[in-house]
């Protein structure tokens, strides 16, 4: 193999260090996959680059670059989105540091000294407990209604990610009784979430009507395969709108398949459950991740200011005499 080559460089960064050295989930392989499907596609229509000819010299911070504004000028792809392709280029210039030492073309080295870009976070948005019963009792009696409120409902109840409860299988639905969901999160760690006696109820009958074996999806699609994550969004973006007719405040929201995580932890938070618990519920690998939460409840903002009073001493304004003091001012 030709020190030059860059696909195969690809391959072995995928085969041999992703695989079998660092033994990644299916998942973090999927996400290096789609950032070099990116930009091999991004070579071949922008910059007229065959890819089974690149050689790792062709891969440089010029490139990079274009490639990430690419993404966010044309994909629309967001910040977030723009530093996690950074950040697997990145990792595969580092691989090939330790195994091509010294041989890594120079230009190639400084994709390493790209710096991900700030980004604003949002508050985190999140369902009222009526707005979330809203958006079940707008699912019809139908198979496909039965099977979108299961869904909907489990997601709130559990707190789990979409792909979490996409992944399911009827075997994961433990026990025989139903009382608890077994999932299998970020970093392989495993979770077993209570239930409550309501969606024990409506899983026992959705896998008893549907007969649904052990291998079996637990929400399968009209064609008995796994629901996908763009089919399950396409159903709630249904539901809302379906519900924003009996409840107005629908209308103006931005709902997605992970704000009835953050309704979860919201809904933790407000009952008195403590942050480490929650981080435990929702498989957070840091409290750091859970404390986000903390921030975006108003309510509990409103309840600690209500404990402090306000300072009884007089404003005093600061006015500037230096003419650079007030132009620093004034920016």
């Amino acid at each position: 193999m030709k020190t030059a080559d860059l696909g195969s460089w690809i391959q072995r960064f995928f085969h041999e260090y992703l695989a079998r050295h660092r033994n990644v989930s299916p998942a973090t392989i999927s996400a290096y996959r789609d950032t070099f499907r990116l930009l091999l596609q991004y070579l071949r229509q922008k910059r007229r680059r065959t890819p089974d000819f690149l050689s790792v010299e062709s891969l440089s911070p010029q490139v990079v670059l274009g490639f990430l504004s690419y993404l966010e000028t044309s994909r629309g792809n967001s910040v977030r989105t723009r530093n996690l392709r950074l950040a697997t280029l990145r990792s595969f210039v580092r691989y090939l540091t330790d195994w091509l030492e010294p041989e890594v073309p120079t230009v190639t080295r400084r994709i390493l000294a790209i710096p991900f870009k700030r980004q604003v976070k949002p508050l985190l948005g999140f369902l009222t407990r009526r707005e979330i019963e809203a958006i079940l009792e707008a699912a019809d009696n139908t198979w496909t209604g039965r099977r979108n409120q299961l869904l909907f409902l489990l997601l709130y109840n559990t707190g789990a990610r979409i792909s979490e409860i996409l992944a399911l299988r009827a075997q994961h639905v433990l026990p025989a009784t139903v009382q608890h969901l077994e999932v299998l999160g970020k970093g392989r760690r495993h979770r077993t979430l209570p239930l409550w006696r309501k969606t024990q109820r409506l899983l026992r009958r959705w896998i008893r009507d549907n007969q649904l074996g052990p291998e079996m999806p637990l929400f399968p699609n009209r064609f008995g395969e796994p629901l996908s994550r763009f089919g399950a969004l396409q159903q709630l973006h249904k539901s809302v709108k379906q519900a924003s007719e009996r409840l107005p405040s629908l209308r103006q929201r931005r709902v997605s398949l992970h704000t009835f995580r953050h309704s979860t932890a919201m809904s933790l938070l407000e009952s008195g459950v403590t942050p480490e618990v929650i981080a435990l519920w929702l498989g957070h690998e840091s409290t750091n991740t859970t404390h986000q939460y903390i921030e975006a409840n108003l309510t509990m903002k409103r309840k600690a200011l209500e404990g402090l009073a306000p300072p009884k001493s007089k404003a005093h304004s600061f006015r500037p005499d230096d003419k650079l003091l007030r132009f620093l001012e004034s920016l």
